[in-house]
């Protein structure tokens, strides 16, 4: 079975889409294929904010300290010193040309929502500058949009539906879904692409995928996107490349991200980096094994398997991802809190789950005294009371001499800020709780490397003609940074762009 498209694009997440849709609005046939039953991967999980700085949507939220040029002032103080430049400016000066392509649509908007920059560096906007899709009524939606749109992690996990009011990263897979149906794309769901078909120049000429009914050939007549995310869903291939955590926590849809188009380009002589990077955050360890992406802590302390207290709680989630991963013993990690919010776990964790649940699966234990606590977390009840006397001392004191908790925005925006105090709360009151964290992730940021057009490079730095590669499918812009909100997608929305751009050219 075989047919033919001008642009295939793999995955639907939010780049996929965003270059889908650019794409059948140019008047190129397109197609989206997708392997799982539902549209959107992990970016409809995603809270759907997009660091694209410079448009006009911060102009109109009074945004005054976001520019083109201060994004460029801040990657420049944080990012790597290799960083291609090229493919930075490139995105700067994209950013706010697609903002504006997607809002000159009457299917999509952009709003400002403070969400803080996640390093102290010269360019950073207090308060942030990522922006997100305005929210959407189901009943808004075409119907089989609406059927699509994969639900939230929380609801899905448990095979429930998704809910009335689509936000964030679901209402940006079903704004962009939506107007490339209207514009007649095709989306195709039960599609594992697992290879690529190439002409005797060596040009990427369409994809092979497998489906129930057997393996099936799509030509694509201007160029194949990938843009299926990374390959955190399968254990091997992370164990090979040493990715820290595990498939089993990984935050990506289950069933999903296995790293076959990037094994397929790979085949036909593409260049790969970076292979061994995530976007890495602290993972509330479910019953059944999972993980669940946390952040915004405003109490308790995290201590390692030995009791101790090793970072800052509330730095931001891959920096203290990051932390963890830095020794075994902090793989798995506690977080040591106490009754003052009714048992509840002090921080937002997609999803919590159930306290009672956590409890009888030994994920969470409880206990009257420290010195007991520690008998259930397994660790040395010296310790651990050592190291909540020590952090209650600082508590008592409002500042934090280890790890400077509550120091910067970041720390306290989400506990409403006002100091380090309103995140320096001490574990005093009990019951006490501990609950178990691992390495959990957002996807793997290794992959295809790539140019400032978004086309998929060999390792002589010849680009391999009709394929191009965005979001966690390529080797990350930014390195082993993750510099503020969005950034992954708004990287993958605005290479998509720009590698349709390349192919309406060509």
């Amino acid at each position: 079975m075989a047919d033919s498209f001008d642009v295939v694009v793999v995955g639907s997440g939010g780049g996929a889409l965003t270059g889908a849709h650019l794409a059948a609005k140019a008047g190129l046939s397109s197609v989206v294929l997708e392997r799982t039953a539902l549209v959107g991967g992990t970016s409809a999980y995603s809270g759907g904010a997009c660091w694209l700085p410079g448009s006009d949507v911060q102009r109109r939220a009074g945004v005054v300290a976001d520019s083109t040029a201060s994004a460029r002032e801040y990657l420049a103080a944080v990012l790597p010193r290799d960083t291609d430049q090229a493919r930075v400016e490139a995105f700067l000066a994209h950013a706010p040309e697609l903002v504006a392509a997607l809002e000159a649509d009457p299917g999509f908007a952009f709003e400002w929502l403070a969400f803080p920059e996640y390093l102290d560096a010269p360019g950073r906007v207090p308060g942030g500058r990522s922006i997100q899709p305005v929210a959407v009524r189901r009943d808004e939606l075409p119907a089989e949009v609406a059927a699509l749109v994969r639900p939230p992690v929380e609801r899905d996990r448990a095979g429930r539906g998704g809910r009335g009011t689509l936000t964030g990263g679901q209402a940006l897979v079903a704004r962009l879904l939506a107007m490339f149906v209207r514009d007649g794309g095709v989306v195709r769901t039960g599609h594992t692409v697992t290879g690529l078909s190439t002409d005797v120049s060596g040009r990427v000429t369409g994809v092979v995928a497998e489906t129930a009914g057997g393996p099936v050939e799509i030509r694509a007549a201007r160029g194949v996107l990938l843009a299926a995310g990374g390959f955190e869903g399968d254990q091997t291939s992370r164990r090979a490349r040493g990715v820290p955590g595990s498939a089993a926590w990984t935050m990506a849809p289950a069933g999903t991200n296995a790293g076959e188009p990037i094994e397929a380009a790979a085949a036909v002589g593409a260049a790969t980096a970076m292979l061994g990077e995530a976007w890495f955050c602290p993972g509330l360890e479910q019953p059944d094994g999972r993980g669940s992406f946390t952040l915004g802590f405003r109490g308790g302390v995290m201590v390692d398997g030995a009791g101790r207290r090793y970072a800052n709680e509330c730095l931001p989630y891959d920096r203290f991802g990051r932390e963890m991963a830095k020794a075994g013993d902090r793989i798995s990690s506690w977080l040591v809190f106490d009754a003052r919010e009714g048992g509840r776990l002090p921080a937002i964790a997609m999803p919590e789950g159930d306290p009672e649940e956590h409890l009888a699966a030994g994920t969470w234990v409880r206990a009257d005294t420290p010195e007991k606590l520690a008998a259930a977390m397994g660790v040395d009840a010296g310790t651990l009371t050592a190291t909540l006397e020590r952090y209650n001392a600082h508590c008592a004191a409002g500042a934090d001499p280890d790890f400077g908790r509550g120091a910067d925005e970041y720390d306290t925006f989400f506990a409403g800020g006002g100091g380090p105090s309103s995140v320096l709360v001490p574990v005093t009151e009990p019951p006490f709780v501990a609950a178990r964290f691992v390495l959990s992730d957002l996807g793997t940021k290794g992959g295809l490397v790539t140019d400032a057009a978004a086309r998929v490079l060999r390792p002589d730095g010849s680009a391999i003609p009709g394929l191009y590669a965005v979001g966690n499918t390529s080797a990350s812009l930014t390195g082993p940074v993750y510099p503020a909100p969005g950034v992954p997608l708004g990287t993958a929305m605005v290479f998509a762009s720009l590698a349709v751009r390349d192919v309406r050219r060509h």
